[in-house]
């Protein structure tokens, strides 16, 4: 099913939630102040809400203790949108003693156009309201908000028991009528507040409201033309027609109606609301960010402008963030079948299939909405569920048989089943019933693709190139067939058409570095994203891209600077905070990440990743309480995350509270049973407690309940580890290494074995698997330090040539090599550290053997300052710190080298040279 979030059912449930909650939305004076006063309400005649606002500041800035001026002031900031300052401004007037029967009604109005109901109810008590109309109707508008239909039902009674005539009491009737569903009851309401009501503005605002709702918009434009004959300067009037537009498709009417509503009242949060919604509508995403954050900032309760940043925040892939809106926006609004939708959009894109399930649950029963089906349908899918999704998508595609869509979702829900010829008929038909769709033709050719079918691919495609011959992206699946039918050349002419078609499409310019690199090209690879930058400086995906491929290098510092650049020219885009961020606690920028993360975080609250980020950056930063405080909030945001509760644990474990962290753990593995780390984490506390049978139990418990995975056998090997019990250990690895044929598995059982003395015996296991998998770089490596270990430099050194003609930029090969010729007085030694030291300067273990051997040939002064900065790169590796003392020796600096080497040995590390260490400083 299409993730992307409909736009015009976006503007209707914005059309149902405006709907309800409309209209919810004593000292000595001096002469001048008076003046002023009586000039604001001049200006107010005439239509000139800034004069009449500006003059009113000035009324209060004069006179700051006067009623009438702090009560006018906060009237006007009602009527032009600014409820937070209205909040303050009538708050102070009631400080003052203003009379609560005109205060209390434009507070109760200020607070309910920021979502705050609660406190409006708070202010409108049944005592101070029971004679009054308006107070009572304002009650109900408050109670209807809050779910309490029937206590909101009596308000409006009472109100229209006291004013026949009420309009805002009809209204509140006629809101009432449909939340309960009576639709012919909230017309009969609605029609009776014109008629009796007929000079109130507001009553042909719901008016409006109304018959927007109910599909008539040029009945709907009428009624709130007349809004604005009543009342000129009503920006909501303005709103509800740029609504309108917008569902007409009417953008620049739309634009022009917001401006005439900014202009009458420039920091109004439904003007602001409207320009969100259009630039949402218009795919200008990150405008409409910027305009929600202003709403929200000032009034965070603001139900449309949730619901509405939620849409946002999905399409702009934020989809911690819209789960966050969303499901805050579901608790005030449960019954709003477009929120539930979006919400388990949102949780799907985060791969979160429960969590969609149960979020749709509550709408699925008796549905007949195909749309929610197939969202039902997708979850159970991504959940691996085949037979519920599969019931699902049939259950939907009989009620909409021509929605192409379906038959599509259908046709991989099947093909998931292992039901290939169905499942292609079914792709076949979406491909029919929409020629010109490229969702179906795709999922046709992928369908065909995973089939090994690479000539019927081929054929798809073809069809998709007849629809959209413009599209770079249908050249990227063609090129995607060409790659597993073997055709390089052929992959990498489709790669290039795409290119030809859109210059800045990054998926094909990674795909060609791809190739370029597995063909040991990392120039030409680079020269791919420079290119695109050469057409879009801010393309976020080629600096980071950049920046992966210097690390990859070894050249942190190059990374560094690419991804600085990129959050630079994306200032607000948070992903690109994130991999910065990210990047910054690799390579220990520890301060750095936290600074980032904090700033950030800050204008982003809610934002579930930052949160994260932060948390980490704390942690990282030995701040285990402003951690807990960070992964706090983020399981606030996000109830339902078991990542959440595992980070919050993480916390909790820095902090030693070990019975904290298993409640979180406990809920984590609620949560997701099937989430492996926090299984993982959970045994390794219950030993870390002392409770080793139940930490083995833990481990078998997931061998029995994941048969298909290693994870349980690799937990029980190190539990028996831990446990002293290495016989055992090496039987779980293997068990492991049954089921996946993994080096680093392989690894683990190697060094469990020459823990044991099983020297050879490990030696041998690696050996036959580095000849089975000469590709398995980090095995080759292992062979090649275990048989330097047992000081077998010759076969080490025949690996690490083999390894470095393979990948001439791995610098830890090549310092390993340079290492290994040093020990068999290979000349070579001195030029292989020097290129390595090209690739990876700022590698402690490199800048050792380069600045040690230099040290020992006599060039102490280029030796020293290398080996200087390996130790403050990592100061607790002794034989680095040796070194170093010994270079200090040499050139002369003996007080140095005394200081080093009392550090070294107060370490109490054992290591190689330790008798030559301890030789030296006696000399000294």
């Amino acid at each position: 099913m299409s993730r992307k979030v409909s736009k015009i059912k976006l503007t209707t449930a914005v059309v149902t939630s405006a709907l309800l909650l409309a209209g919810l939305g004593g000292c000595s004076r001096d002469e001048s102040t008076a003046t002023l006063l009586a000039e604001a309400k001049q200006y107010q005649q005439k239509g000139d809400q800034k004069a009449a606002l500006i003059q009113l500041k000035n009324a209060v800035a004069k006179s700051p203790e006067d009623v009438e001026a702090r009560l006018a002031l906060g009237t006007l900031y009602v009527e032009t949108g600014d409820p937070v300052s209205a909040e303050k401004e009538l708050r102070r007037a009631a400080g003052l003693g203003g009379a609560s029967e005109r205060v209390l009604p434009e507070l109760a109005r200020a607070l309910q156009a920021q979502g705050k109901f609660k406190e409006s109810l708070d202010e409108l008590k049944p005592e101070l309201v029971a004679k009054s109309a308006p107070l009572l109707a304002l009650r109900g508008d408050s109670l209807l908000a809050q779910n309490q239909q029937a206590e909101a039902k009596k308000s409006y009674e009472a109100a229209l028991a006291l004013q026949p005539n009420s309009g805002a009491a009809l209204m509140g009737l006629a809101r009432h009528a449909l939340v309960t569903r009576d639709g012919e009851a909230a017309e009969r309401y609605a029609a009776e507040a014109t008629t009796k009501d007929a000079n109130n503005p507001e009553v042909w605002m719901f008016r409006g409201g109304m018959l927007r709702a109910t599909g008539k918009p040029d009945e709907a434009l009428a009624a709130f033309d007349k809004v604005l004959a009543l009342r000129p300067q009503d920006r909501n009037a303005n709103v509800e027609k740029a609504y309108i537009r917008v569902e007409q498709g009417k953008y620049a009417e739309a634009r022009a109606e917001i401006e005439a509503g900014r202009k009458a009242a420039p920091n109004s949060l439904s003007v602001l609301h409207a320009q969100a919604l259009v630039d949402y509508t218009e795919g200008k995403y990150p405008a409409a960010r910027e305009s929600l954050q202003k709403i929200l900032k000032s009034a965070p309760e603001h139900l449309p402008s949730i619901l509405l940043a939620g849409a946002v925040e999905l399409n702009l892939g934020s989809n911690g963030q819209a789960e966050a809106y969303l499901r805050k926006y579901l608790a005030a609004d449960p019954n709003n079948l477009y929120a539930r939708k979006l919400l388990a959009q949102a949780l799907l894109k985060g791969a979160q299939p429960g969590d969609a399930v149960a979020a749709l649950a509550p709408a699925l029963d008796n549905t007949n909405d195909p749309q929610l089906l197939a969202l039902a349908g997708e979850s159970y899918m991504q959940a691996r569920d085949f037979g519920k999704a599969t019931a699902l998508f049939e259950k939907a595609a009989k009620l909409a048989p021509d929605a192409a869509v379906l038959h599509t979702s259908l046709g991989l829900s099947r093909l998931s089943q292992g039901d290939n010829a169905k499942a292609i008929d079914e792709l076949e038909r979406a491909a029919a019933l929409d020629p010109k769709s490229p969702r179906a033709l795709t999922a046709l050719v992928q369908a065909e693709l995973g089939l090994k079918h690479y000539d019927k691919a081929l054929a798809a495609v073809a069809k998709l190139e007849q629809a959209q011959p413009d599209n770079p992206q249908t050249q990227n699946l063609k090129a995607s067939v060409h790659l597993a039918k073997g055709d390089v050349p052929a992959a990498r002419a489709a790669f290039e058409k795409a290119l030809q078609l859109q210059p800045t499409f990054f998926p094909a310019a990674a795909n060609l570095a791809q190739l370029d690199l597995r063909e040991q090209k990392p120039e030409a690879a680079r020269k791919r994203f420079e290119t695109v930058l050469e057409k879009d400086k801010k393309n976020f995906g080629a600096m980071a891209a950049l920046a992966d491929l210097a690390m990859l290098q070894q050249k942190p510092e190059e990374a560094t600077t690419w991804l600085e650049k990129a959050q630079a020219e994306n200032p607000d885009a948070i992903p690109a905070v994130l991999k910065l961020g990210t990047h910054y606690l690799a390579t220990k920028q520890e301060a750095k990440a936290l600074t980032l993360a904090r700033k950030f975080q800050a204008s982003n609250p809610s934002s579930p990743d930052l949160l994260d980020l932060l948390g980490q950056a704390q942690l990282a930063n030995n701040d285990a309480q402003g951690a807990l405080d960070s992964y706090s909030k983020l399981v606030n945001v996000l109830p339902k995350s078991a990542l959440a509760q595992m980070r919050l644990a993480n916390a909790h474990l820095e902090l030693k509270n070990d019975s904290a962290a298993a409640e979180a753990l406990k809920r984590a593995v609620a949560l997701q049973p099937d989430l492996l780390q926090a299984r993982v984490l959970q045994a390794n506390l219950a030993m870390r407690r002392g409770r080793h049978d139940e930490a083995l139990a833990m481990a078998r418990d997931l061998q029995q309940k994941t048969p298909g995975s290693p994870v349980g056998f690799l937990l029980e090997g190190d539990l028996q580890q831990t446990l002293k019990k290495p016989e055992l250990a090496v039987a779980a690895y293997d068990k492991a290494l049954a089921i996946t044929k993994s080096g680093a598995v392989l690894m683990r059982s190697a060094e469990t074995l020459r823990k044991m003395g099983k020297t050879k015996e490990a030696q041998q296991r690696i050996a036959t698997w580095a000849k089975q998998n000469p590709e398995d770089a980090t095995v080759q490596m292992y062979l090649a330090e275990s048989h330097m270990a047992e000081k077998q430099f010759k076969p080490a050194i025949a690996i690490l040539e083999a390894l470095v003609k393979r990948q001439p930029n791995n610098g830890a090969a090549l310092n390993n090599l340079a290492w290994a010729y040093q020990q068999e007085k290979d000349p070579r030694a001195l030029a292989t550290a020097e290129q390595a030291y090209k690739i990876a300067s700022n590698n402690a273990s490199v800048l050792d053997t380069l600045g040690w051997m230099l040290v020992e040939q006599g060039n102490v002064e280029r030796g020293l300052p290398l080996l200087q900065k390996a130790v403050g790169s990592n100061p607790n590796a002794p034989e680095i710190r040796y070194h170093l003392a010994v270079g200090l020796h040499k050139s002369g600096d003996k007080n140095g080298a005394r200081k080093e080497l009392e550090t070294l040995l107060a370490q109490n590390k054992p290591f190689a040279q330790l008798d030559e260490a301890r030789s030296l400083l006696k000399t000294l």
